[in-house]
């Protein structure tokens, strides 16, 4: 059987693992990925947020990614009934990027990979993980190629950026349920032949249907728009028909997308995923450290998947570096602890979006200016500034100002 080696092991070749890879190769040290799909590969997650921005500049990404010219996003936009309310990225209380990209998948993984494997970062694809040992920090793990050959690699760390293949979650048995309530995602890609000229038909909304059920629109730049709906899987049970029929009869009952998008081609078939809320008992552990989905997936509400993904795989690529360097690695508090704290920050956001309290303060029309700054900070990623009210005292702060606001308006 055929035996490699690597400095650090990176299992898959999404942002994650390639924003990992790229600051392992930074530190001199010695990367493999392997990634069990072959690119360029369908994923979701397609609007990015301004934090991710600062990801791929420190991962040496910018350039090539600008050369896409993916469509530049300026903000989130939520839609209720005929209630519009924006929360602009150049309008926000922490200093960050003003913008960030809706990118479709396939495209925008395949130039990061692309990239990554130019710098000498050796990326194996249709290879799977099927064990892993460790004896220590080091490790060996066995691969399968879609072939049917199987081969070894020895690495001195491990990190884990399968998304939902969670490959160590798995194998070691770190999986757990989330305490999310259980919800159902539908979603295409279609032609946009009807979208509205200037910048209003190039941004993404989020169109409210009622407190736990909503529909995302994300315009690419090549005409092309993504479309889905997400809520309880009961809501999806009150239309008739099965894949397009049942999706074009989704369309058909929301007034405010139907015009647009009634009759258009879909690129595929519609896809659903249910009950994608993931979690784990633990981060990390002797030899490896789990990144993005693998980690944790919380809901598509607000686009932190990504935003999530890369982060931890920035952080838990330089703390290997560092490790493998000689240096002592605190992995509790540098990387458990720094990516629960942003967690928990979006955590608050996300169920008070279901329970309708940050709706309620979205679509007031006396939000006060420098609050609507603050939570846009937290919309663009900015969940580690604790100078922000809105992140250091995230439940308390939202839920006074949803009284305050509910007072305001009986007034």
């Amino acid at each position: 059987m055929t035996r490699e080696s690597a400095d650090v092991l990176v299992i898959g070749a999404g942002p994650s693992g390639t924003v990992a890879a790229s600051m392992i190769e930074q530190a001199g040290l010695n990367c493999m990925i392997v990634e069990n799909q072959h690119f360029p590969r369908f994923m979701i997650g397609e609007s990015l947020i301004p934090r991710c921005m600062e990801h791929f500049q420190e991962a040496g990404f910018m350039e090539a990614l600008q050369d896409a010219n993916f469509q530049v996003k300026y903000g989130a936009n939520f839609l209720r009934g005929r209630e519009l309310s924006t929360f602009n990225f150049d309008e926000q209380y922490s200093s960050s990027w003003t913008w960030a990209w809706q990118v479709p998948r396939a495209e925008f993984d395949n130039i990061l990979a692309n990239e990554i494997q130019q710098r000498g970062v050796r990326v194996r694809y249709g290879t799977g993980v099927t064990d892993v040992q460790f004896d220590g920090s080091l490790s060996t793990s066995t691969l399968r190629d879609d072939e049917g050959n199987d081969y070894k690699v020895n690495a001195s760390f491990v990190i884990d950026a399968s998304g939902n293949g969670r490959v160590l979650p798995r194998l070691l048995g770190l999986d757990q349920p989330s305490d999310f309530p259980p919800r159902k995602a539908s979603f295409v890609h279609v032609e946009d032949p009807y979208r509205p000229e200037g910048l209003e038909g190039n941004q993404n909304f989020f169109v409210v249907l009622q407190r736990d059920v909503w529909v995302w629109i994300i315009p690419f730049a090549d005409g092309t728009t993504s479309l889905g709906f997400v809520g309880n899987p009961e809501f999806f049970d009150r239309y008739e028909g099965e894949g397009e029929e049942k999706f074009r009869n989704m369309i058909d009952s929301v007034s405010q997308i139907k015009n647009r998008f009634r009759n258009v081609p879909y690129l595929f078939p519609p896809k659903e995923i249910t009950g994608y809320s993931s979690s784990v008992t633990r981060l990390y552990g002797e030899g490896f450290a789990l990144t993005g989905n693998t980690a944790e997936f919380l809901d598509p509400i607000f686009s932190s998947g990504v935003a999530f993904a890369t982060e931890s795989g920035l952080v838990a690529g330089k703390l290997a570096a560092r490790q493998i360097n000689g240096e002592q690695v605190d992995w509790e508090k540098e990387f458990a602890s720094h990516i629960r704290e942003g967690v928990d920050v979006f955590r608050t956001y996300v169920q008070a979006w279901y329970d309708g309290t940050l709706q309620d303060i979205a679509f007031s029309n006396n939000i006060n200016p420098t609050f609507k700054q603050q939570i846009s900070s937290v919309l663009a990623g900015q969940v580690w500034d604790r100078s922000n009210p809105f992140v250091r005292r995230h439940k308390r702060a939202l839920s006074a100002l949803n009284k305050v606001q509910t007072i305001e308006a009986r007034q």
